[in-house]
């Protein structure tokens, strides 16, 4: 009898102690959410008990959206988090106090390119964040053909592009995979 009163109360000393045990989940950046709105995405926007304006808006190529009463928000490199803010700030010189909600229904515009000498080459639409090997995976992998050691990454960044080397012999020997980077939308993948 005591060692089953003791197998009781252990147990619920470590269910009581579990929780404090658990690592602790990873902070949220400062938005609130990770995210960042793509030219192509779509946006479900709404504002509560307004039916008339609940719906559903396309991130334009200059990467704006258009809203009843708000007119042009800049969307694309905002998190959800701040086109909510910006909607409600706007919203609230003609609704008093008004809850707008803002989630991305479809990431259209989270885009990459695989071009090449792989089994799949075209453009791919990723709801995550993806590497270059990742991205070759999905592309089916490299054929016979490829120069697996002159891949580029064709990157636009401030309106200019920019080559970056990619060496697979490199990334399959387990050495300079700090070369792995993660895809941004819009980088193409080059297999020569």
């Amino acid at each position: 009898m005591h060692v089953f009163r003791f197998l009781m109360i252990f147990s619920a000393v470590l269910v009581l102690l579990a929780p404090a045990s658990l690592p602790a989940a990873p902070p949220a950046d400062a938005s609130g959410d990770a995210y960042g709105v793509n030219p192509g995405d779509v946006l479900a926007v709404t504002v509560w008990k307004e039916e008339d304006l609940q719906r559903q808006v396309l991130v334009l190529p200059d990467g704006t959206i258009s809203f009843p009463l708000a007119g042009d928000v800049r969307a694309a490199g905002r998190s959800v988090a701040q086109i909510r803010a910006e909607l409600t700030e706007r919203l609230s010189r003609f609704i008093p106090d008004p809850v707008v909600t803002v989630t991305v229904e479809q990431a259209l515009g989270n885009k990459y390119y695989v071009l090449g000498q792989v089994q799949r080459p075209g453009e791919f639409v990723v709801g995550s964040h993806l590497d270059v090997t990742q991205a070759l995976a999905v592309a089916g992998g490299l054929t016979p053909f490829a120069q697996a050691n002159d891949i580029k990454i064709l990157r636009r960044e401030h309106g200019q592009l920019r080559a970056i080397e990619f060496r697979y012999g490199d990334i399959e020997k387990g050495k300079r995979l700090e070369q792995n980077i993660v895809l941004q939308p819009g980088d193409v993948v080059v297999v020569p």
